[in-house]
């Protein structure tokens, strides 16, 4: 059990940072890399993302000396959050495919070549891909209960509400009034509960 922690609580301090960090690059500069297109783009961001990966692991010692054990609760709370981020990542895949989730159609010389997502899960939040991100995360750090993975997870939170943001300035540029209309109808994180009566 505690070698399974260990590492999974290794890869995600490893790979998180790195795959957060890569889309703090590519959202406030868009036009820039667009210019350049997918592929260019991530061949110059790509691999400077892995040397950070790898530069995090040569200090994996230092980050990873905190362990606070197994907990049985927190375990089971992990278990809960790792189900509904899955299902959230559900949700998403049935509208995502992998040219999208490649930053394809925010790179591309022709904005054209890409349309609005609202239909699905996209009709109830705007984010949904970072609440799963959250929630995996939070999987990981309520099973492995390292201190690295707690000080990733706090990070989390205000490093995914920036990232929205960025990304949302990135769709307003890319799809204007129709964006602006879809912000105000759905809410970025947290969907709306509306009770009808009848």
């Amino acid at each position: 059990m505690d070698t399974a922690r260990y590492w999974l609580a290794l890869i995600a301090v490893v790979s998180f940072p790195p795959a957060v960090l890569y889309w703090f690059v590519i959202h406030p500069w868009a036009g820039f890399w667009r210019r350049l297109g997918p592929w260019k783009t991530h061949l110059i961001v790509g691999p400077s993302m892995i040397l950070l990966g790898v530069w995090i692991y040569l200090y994996r010692d230092d980050l990873m000396r905190v362990d606070f054990g197994f907990v049985p609760v927190f375990a089971a709370l992990a278990v809960v959050s790792y189900l509904f981020a899955g299902a959230l990542e559900v949700l998403c895949r049935r509208y995502l495919k992998l040219r999208i989730l490649m930053g394809v159609p925010e790179l591309s010389k022709d904005p054209s070549a890409s349309s609005l997502l609202t239909e699905g899960i996209y009709g109830k939040v705007r984010h949904p891909r970072y609440v799963s991100v959250f929630f995996g995360s939070l999987a990981v750090a309520l099973f492995s209960n390292y201190l690295a993975t707690w000080v990733l997870q706090i990070l989390l939170i205000p490093g995914l509400y920036i990232l929205a943001i960025l990304e949302e300035r990135e769709l307003l540029d890319r799809f204007g009034e129709e964006y602006a209309r879809y912000m105000e109808r759905v809410p970025r994180f947290v969907p709306k509960f509306d009770r009808t009566r009848s």
